[in-house]
């Protein structure tokens, strides 16, 4: 790893930051019943969507900062992490969800500024929620909490097209030279 990913990861934690304030900008125009309402995708509905990128990215957050690397940022953080199940019901108060997200980015973006690229080099083990062990590289878990998001993000920006509302442009390249 060259400190070019760090300055990557940096970038997306600000794209991450920038394009969810900006996508709660537009599902806070919904009615909780448009927000609630099945649309079909995996997780239903887009607050259950956004309920599940949340929950997923505390789930990573915890697996890191138990990874036995230096993380002041997550050691500092005060973030709920015990999490029973990735489709769990989350909060259908949309003032809740917003707030949990906002704090969750400010720890994300805090938390990348702690990588290094021997951190990033090194391995990591966890259990899955299924029991399994799982070892690999920390950058492949840093990696993995980027992509995930950037794809349920992109079904909820479908779910809001179907709602008849737009987030506009979503690239990465946009929100990086802004």
């Amino acid at each position: 790893m060259t400190s070019a990913h760090l300055d990557q990861y940096r970038a997306f934690a600000k794209y991450n930051t920038n394009f969810n304030r900006k996508l709660f900008e537009v599902v806070g125009q919904l009615t909780p019943e448009q927000r609630e309402r099945d649309l079909g995708a995996f997780f239903g509905s887009v607050n259950a969507t956004l309920n599940h990128i949340l929950l997923a990215d505390r789930v990573w957050l915890k697996r890191l900062r138990e990874s036995g690397h230096d993380f002041p940022a997550l050691d500092e953080a005060d973030l709920e992490f015990e999490i029973q199940a990735l489709d769990q019901p989350g909060t259908t108060d949309f003032t809740t969800l917003l707030h949990d997200r906002i704090a969750t980015d400010q720890v994300i973006a805090a938390w990348v500024e702690d990588l290094t690229d021997a951190i990033l080099a090194a391995p990591m083990r966890y259990q899955t929620r299924a029991g399994q062990t799982r070892e690999h590289t920390v950058w492949v878990a840093v990696s993995h909490l980027f992509n995930h998001q950037t794809h349920h993000r992109g079904q909820v920006t479908t779910l809001l097209n179907q709602l008849g509302f737009h987030a506009g442009v979503t690239d990465f390249v946009v929100f990086t030279l802004a």
